[in-house]
């Protein structure tokens, strides 16, 4: 591998700037344009002074640490520089290391050497940059969790209960004669694939609440035109964001706005008003706004409460039953025409059932029974190979329970094997570890 070196803290003024530095010649390319120390002959794990020189003058007073393969972030030889944190100098030294055999990192090109180097696995690498990005306490513990390999432990635990299974079929193929092999017949089969099959099945609903802990929650605000819609969304921003009127059809197109609640983001979508309608752009928004609906990991759907229920309310109120949603009775400071037991009253005009709607939230997200030290998976990448592989073994157990031959399901097993290893970057194609690491910053 060559030599490559990136700034790793953000761009612009500060105390310090840190240009990471790394290959196998990365310590010897650093001393040539070091005076101080010869920092050939520093030991691993130390800082020491000196200043960058460029054709005899200092460029910078720096400190330098050595870091020697393969005890190192991405396990090569690496260097680094800690300089005053103005732009003019930082890009001073770091013009001064790529003319003295450096080259620029790539995005995510250090980590993606640590994987490669074999210090991390493929999820501990993903959730470098999670850790980066967590803007919670429960965000950040669930992407250390990650990162500290206890989510390696659990891929690997399935993995390993799988290859004992592959490996038993294996034995009655190819050693029929060996009276001492387990003999795997369906009845043997079927208990296994299931234990599995149930602990997948927990891993994807403990990742479902982790994946909104570290996204956030795409939240659409939906209803028929003039219910309150716009105000609840400016009534959980705190803001006058979206335009309110008592014009039926006012919201157009998606508002969109974000708000912190404790331990989550709500990513909030105010959508157009759901009416049959034959305004030709009035249309426009409302088939968007069904189109957020779908998309959305939870629907707050905003009922007039002053006004009687109508065909398109219910037809609303099907429409999200099969997802995570609340049903919002907004004006109850007027005259209630309705009463059900499903919903949540509040006035938006009057702010009225903020704190009631924070705490239904985290009730229908389950939140509170997400438990970070769990390991979960954070990324769609990862959650997309886990279903695959439960719907291979769910494959396998119907094949089972048919009694189809067992040769043909262990072809099932195998790819729900195969698929567990791509999360933990054991079997990977190259091109998915190019794309993976451009997600990266430059230091990283």
């Amino acid at each position: 591998m060559d030599n490559i070196c990136a700034i790793a803290t953000p761009y612009g003024r500060g105390a310090i700037a840190v240009i990471r530095c790394s290959g196998p010649d990365a310590i010897r390319l650093v001393n040539n344009i070091f005076k101080g120390k010869d920092l050939n002959k520093v030991a691993g794990n130390r800082i020491v002074y000196g200043h960058i020189i460029k054709d005899g003058e200092v460029v910078d007073e720096v400190m330098v640490s050595v870091f020697r393969a393969p005890k190192s972030y991405d396990g090569e030889n690496a260097c680094e520089i800690n300089c005053h944190g103005g732009v003019y100098v930082t890009e001073q030294v770091l013009n001064t290391l790529l003319e003295s055999g450096f080259r620029m990192a790539e995005p995510g090109e250090f980590t993606k050497r640590a994987f490669l180097n074999h210090k991390m696995d493929l999820t501990a690498a993903e959730s470098v940059m999670d850790v980066v990005n967590a803007e919670s306490k429960l965000a950040l513990k669930s992407s250390l969790n990650a990162l500290n390999s206890n989510l390696h432990k659990m891929i690997s635990s399935l993995r390993d209960d799988i290859l004992d299974i592959l490996a038993k079929i294996e034995v009655n193929i190819d050693y029929p004669e060996y009276d001492d092999a387990v003999e795997v017949t369906h009845d043997y089969l079927i208990p296994h694939l299931e234990k599995l099959i149930s602990k997948m099945e927990t891993i994807l609903a403990n990742s479902q609440i982790s994946k909104i802990i570290i996204n956030g929650v795409k939240t659409a605000i939906v209803g028929k035109p003039n219910v309150g819609k716009s105000t609840i969304l400016n009534m959980l921003l705190g803001e006058n964001k979206a335009i309110v009127s008592d014009i039926a059809g006012t919201t157009r197109d998606i508002v969109e706005g974000q708000i912190r609640l404790g331990d989550i983001s709500l990513n909030l979508l105010d959508t157009a008003g759901i009416r049959d309608n034959t305004d030709y752009i009035e249309t426009i928004g409302i088939n968007k706004s069904k189109e957020t609906l779908q998309k959305a990991d939870l629907v707050l759907l905003v009922l007039d409460l002053s006004r009687p229920l109508d065909k398109d309310d219910l037809t609303l109120i099907d429409l999200v039953a099969t997802k995570p949603h609340i049903l919002l009775a907004n004006k109850r400071d007027l005259k209630p025409c309705w009463q059900r037991d499903d919903v949540l009253m509040l006035s938006a005009k009057n702010k009225e059932g903020l704190l009631e709607l924070k705490d239904k939230i985290y009730q229908v997200l389950k939140i509170n029974e997400f438990n970070a030290t769990n390991p979960s998976l954070n990324n769609v990448r990862q959650k997309q190979l886990m279903e695959s592989s439960l719907h291979s073994l769910k494959e396998a157990l119907k094949n089972c329970q048919n009694l189809i031959d067992i040769s043909l399901i262990e072809i099932d097993i195998k790819n729900a094997f195969d698929a567990l290893g791509e999360i933990t970057g054991e079997s990977y194609p190259e091109e998915l570890i190019t794309a993976l690491f451009t997600k990266f910053c430059l230091g990283k």
